[in-house]
């Protein structure tokens, strides 16, 4: 089974003076700490949500110059036993790159296989064809010269 697992992180920033400059910067540093080795994880802003009346608030609390930003850490798990261990694999592989950041599964959905059909529809509609550009193939071989030219030249 695959999953595509959501976690939630409060990343700090210093020395900001807005809370589009905070989330900029989170997400630039988040990026930094993840790649190369989680280049495949996503990166979104978070939604925070007043406790009281449930209104939508900016992803980024300031105060005094320095911001806890709320973002969405996004990966795909494959081969997993159930939800539980999806998540145990995104937190511990997000979490040894992001040190003292506090993380929160928010959402685990499992990502439904491909049927060996679908799969081999899906392969043989993107083969490559001969023809570059709608051009004749002799006409997509002269853009290049020879090899023997370019030994005469």
């Amino acid at each position: 089974m695959n999953c595509r697992v959501v976690v939630e992180a409060a990343v700090p920033v210093y020395d900001v003076a807005s809370a589009d400059e905070a989330v900029r910067i989170a997400i630039s540093k988040t990026g930094e700490m993840l790649n190369p080795d989680l280049n495949y994880v996503e990166i979104n802003m978070g939604d925070r949500h007043c406790p009281h009346c449930g209104e939508t608030l900016e992803p980024a609390f300031l105060a005094a110059d320095e911001s806890l930003v709320a973002l969405e850490l996004e990966m795909t798990v494959f081969n997993v036993e159930r939800d539980e261990h999806a998540a145990r694999i995104a937190r511990k592989e997000i979490g040894q790159r992001l040190e003292n950041i506090p993380l929160d599964v928010l959402e685990i959905e499992e990502i439904p296989e491909e049927s060996d059909e679908d799969a081999d529809t899906e392969s043989s509609s993107t083969e490559p064809t001969a023809e570059t550009d709608d051009q004749p193939e002799d006409e997509a071989d002269d853009v290049l010269p020879e090899f023997e030219e370019l030994i005469d030249e």
